[in-house]
C-alpha cells in the first residue's frame, strides 16, 4: 500500500513552489520525517519529509516543476521489500539524485548552495554542525584558508555553470531562482507604487562605542551574547516610531492602517538572496533579548532554516549596509511598510565641535519613506530622534 507525498502548506500569500532538488531516488528506503525533497518558494526553501517509513516508490514531479500546496509529488510504499532499486521506473532516472551515505549527515539547503557556488564537495569541508554536518560558516572558514591544490574532489562539477560554459566564453546564461525573481519584482513594485523619498543625517557614534567598550564584556558574560549596535538602533527606532506613528503604518486603498505593535524587520544577506526576518514585539524586548533574536534569525537565515512565518508581518525595516563597507545608500522600502532605516559604516571624520576641529567616529544614516503618507517634517524629525538616541544612549535606556 502506498502513501502520497504531498506539498505542504507554504504559508500566507505563497501559492506555488518549484521542486528544487530530490534528496532520494526511486527505490531508496526512507524513514519517517527524513527529508526527501527541497521546494523553493519565493521566500524560503522548504524541505518535505517522509510521512512514514518505507520506500520511495514514485517521483511524480521532476526537478524544476511548479507545484501547488496539496499536490502529490511522489509515493511512499509501506513495504520496503515491495520495491527494489532495480525495478525503479526508468522515466525518473534523469531526476534521480545519489542517496546520502548512511549515517553521513547532509548539509542544509543554504550550505548546499554555498558548496555549489564554491565548486566544493561536502566531503572536503570539515563540518562543525550537529553530527559533523557542514554549515555555511564552515564553508566560509574553509575558503578563507590558503588555497588548496585542485584535486578530483574539489574540481568544478561537470554540471556547474562555469564548467558547462565553453572555455573562454564571454558570458553565460543562468536561470534566476524563484527567490531572486521575487526580490526583483517586489523591489520594482515598491518603486512603482510608493512616492519614495530619502532623507539623510549623520551620527557621532562616540557615546555608543564608549558604552559598548565599557560594558560589552560584562554584557556578554551576563547574557551570553555580544552587545552590538543593531539592538541600540532597534530600541531607538521603536522610540521614534512611537512618536511618529505614520512611519509605522501602511496604506491600504484609501485607508491608513496604524500599527500599535512594533515588529522590526531586519535585512539579512544569504547565499540565496536578501531575506527580511522579523523581531516580534521589539518594544517589549531588552537589549539582550533583541541581540539574541537577531543572532537566532541571522543564523537560521544563513542556514536556510527560516520559516515563512518568520518573515511576515513586519512594520518597519532596518538594513545595515555598513557591514559590507557601504558609506551611503538609499534603501528601498519593504512594501507594504512606509519606512526603512539604512545604516552605514562607521568612519572617523573631521567634524567641528565647540569651535574645534576634532576626529569623531561618524555614521551616515538614511531614512527612505513613502511621501504619500509621511511628510518631510516627520521624516526628518524621525531621523533626528534616531541621532539623538544614539548620541546619548543613556537617556534612551533610562527613558528620559
Amino acid at each position: 500500500m502506498a502513501e502520497a507525498l504531498k506539498v505542504p502548506a507554504l504559508g500566507e500569500s505563497v501559492s506555488e513552489a518549484t521542486v528544487s532538488k530530490w534528496l532520494k531516488k526511486v527505490g531508496d528506503a526512507v524513514k519517517r520525517d527524513e527529508p526527501l525533497v527541497e521546494l523553493e518558494t519565493d521566500k524560503v526553501t522548504v524541505e518535505v519529509n517522509a510521512p512514514s517509513d518505507g520506500v520511495l516508490a514514485e517521483i511524480s514531479a521532476a526537478e524544476g516543476a511548479q507545484v501547488e500546496p496539496g499536490a502529490t509529488i511522489g509515493q511512499i510504499s509501506a513495504d520496503a521489500k515491495g520495491v527494489s532499486k532495480a525495478a525503479a521506473p526508468q522515466a525518473t532516472a534523469p531526476i534521480a539524485k545519489a542517496a546520502p551515505v548512511a549515517n553521513d549527515p547532509q548539509p542544509g539547503p543554504a550550505a548546499r548552495k554555498a558548496l555549489d557556488e564554491a565548486n566544493l564537495k561536502a566531503s572536503n569541508v570539515p563540518g562543525t554542525g550537529k553530527d559533523g554536518r557542514v554549515t555555511k560558516g564552515d564553508i566560509s572558514a574553509y575558503q578563507s584558508t590558503p588555497q588548496q591544490p585542485q584535486t578530483p574532489q574539489n574540481l568544478p562539477s561537470p554540471l556547474s555553470p562555469l564548467a558547462s560554459a565553453p572555455k573562454g566564453a564571454r558570458e553565460e546564461r543562468v536561470k534566476m531562482t524563484r527567490l531572486r525573481q521575487t526580490i526583483a519584482a517586489r523591489l520594482k513594485e515598491s518603486q512603482n507604487t510608493a512616492a519614495m523619498l530619502t532623507t539623510f543625517n549623520e551620527i557621532d557614534m562616540s557615546a555608543a562605542m564608549a558604552m559598548r567598550k565599557t560594558y560589552g564584556e560584562k554584557f556578554a558574560e551576563t547574557h551570553g551574547v555580544k552587545l552590538g549596535f543593531m539592538s541600540l538602533f532597534t530600541k531607538a527606532a521603536v522610540k521614534a516610531l512611537q512618536e511618529f506613528p505614520a512611519v509605522n503604518a501602511e496604506i491600504s486603498g484609501d485607508e491608513i492602517i496604524y500599527k500599535n505593535h512594533y515588529d522590526i524587520s531586519v535585512a539579512v544577506s544569504t547565499p540565496a538572496g536578501l531575506v527580511v526576518p522579523v523581531i516580534r514585539d521589539a518594544d517589549q524586548l531588552s537589549l539582550a533579548g533583541i541581540e539574541k533574536t537577531i543572532v537566532d534569525l541571522g543564523t537560521r537565515a544563513r542556514d536556510g532554516k527560516l520559516a515563512i512565518a518568520d518573515m511576515q508581518g513586519g512594520t518597519f525595516t532596518i538594513t545595515n549596509g555598513g557591514i559590507f563597507g557601504s558609506l551611503l545608500s538609499t534603501p528601498i522600502i519593504n512594501a507594504p511598510q512606509t519606512g526603512i532605516l539604512g545604516l552605514h559604516k562607521i568612519e572617523e571624520r573631521a567634524v567641528v565641535q565647540n569651535g574645534q576641529i576634532v576626529a569623531r567616529p561618524m555614521m551616515y544614516v538614511a531614512l527612505s519613506y513613502d511621501h504619500r503618507l509621511i511628510d518631510g517634517r516627520e521624516a526628518v524629525s524621525f531621523l533626528v530622534r534616531i541621532k539623538e538616541a544614539l548620541e546619548d544612549p543613556a537617556r534612551m535606556l533610562l527613558e528620559i
